[in-house]
């Protein structure tokens, strides 16, 4: 089965979406593995750091996209036509193993899950409404990709800023969260925010079927603000007191103008300009990626 990753943060603006696609690229084409990237933000970042907005546009036009998926959960359409490996785009940036699910802008109406959600709750006699939110919640994003979860090592999830209903979906059906931080005041804030919103998720669940999702690790990403030395260092000293070593990567994301301009071109840095530092840290980065989850799974082999 495949390994199911968050990468979130509270914040925007933290590398959340440049850490995913270059962690999934890296994956892909130096480690042979088979990665999905899942793009659950409506500013489709990460879908237009893989594929050119001319693509996008044909696969929205086509209906081919995560929200197709989401208007079926909401409302079920017995004459569904696509599943979800009619949506996946195989071998984006031309690299074999790495395949993207769309996201969209116009992901779903908040208005018809409550709609749909207090119907149910209405025929389900003695069903609080909250119960059956939260259960729609746990499941949504799960039971979106149960199909195809046993066809990669990894499916890497681009969450959304902020606690909406499928940031908590995909937190709710993921293995392990990724959390990019900038070294930065805010940043700790958002940090903090998130630990505190998974813990209260973890025990809002605790009744019906517990939360199995750890924090991997902590990955810095570096603004230009890393250039004001002492300050910031401080600020990153703040977070490692607040974890243990083994939830922090070693390796950070240089300041690196290159990882900017790719995004430009549509295409992950460690493709567009592979000998950049920026893409040298991810490459290093990706190797401390796969040792966690080594030892992670040693650790449960262990424990069992």
């Amino acid at each position: 089965m495949g390994v199911i990753i968050s990468t979130v943060n509270m914040k925007g603006g933290v590398g959340k979406t440049t850490l995913t696609v270059n962690l999934a690229t890296v994956l892909a084409k130096y480690h042979n593995k088979r990665v999905l990237v899942l793009d659950l933000d409506s500013q489709i970042s990460a879908t237009l750091s893989l594929v050119s907005p001319h693509d996008f546009a044909k696969f929205r036009k086509k209906r081919r996209t995560l929200s197709y998926l989401l208007d079926h959960a909401i409302t079920p359409n017995p004459w569904k036509k696509l599943e979800i490996q009619d949506l996946i785009c195989p071998c984006v940036c031309n690299v074999d193993g790495l395949e993207l699910l769309p996201g969209d802008i116009e992901l779903y109406d908040e208005y018809l899950v409550s709609e749909m959600l207090h119907k149910k709750a209405v025929e389900e006699t003695g069903k609080e409404f909250e119960k059956v939110w939260d259960n729609f919640e746990r499941i949504l994003i799960k039971n979106i990709i149960q199909p195809i979860v046993n066809d990669y090592d990894f499916i890497i999830m681009d969450c959304a800023p902020g606690y909406n209903l499928l940031t908590r979906s995909g937190i709710a059906a993921s293995n392990y969260y990724l959390l990019p931080a900038r070294p930065e005041p805010l940043s700790l804030v958002g940090i903090q925010l998130l630990e505190r919103r998974i813990a209260n998720l973890k025990e809002h669940h605790q009744d019906t079927e517990p939360l199995n999702i750890n924090l991997l690790g902590i990955g810095f990403i570096l603004s230009a603000g890393g250039l004001m030395g002492r300050y910031y260092k401080q600020v990153m000293k703040r977070i490692r007191d607040d974890f243990y070593p083994e939830q922090l990567f070693n390796q950070s994301i240089p300041m690196d103008v290159n990882v900017a301009k790719a995004v430009d071109l549509f295409t992950p840095v460690v493709l567009a300009m592979p000998n950049s530092s920026g893409s040298k840290a991810f490459v290093k980065l990706t190797e401390e990626f796969l040792t966690k989850i080594a030892v992670n799974k040693e650790q449960l082999v262990s424990a069992h």
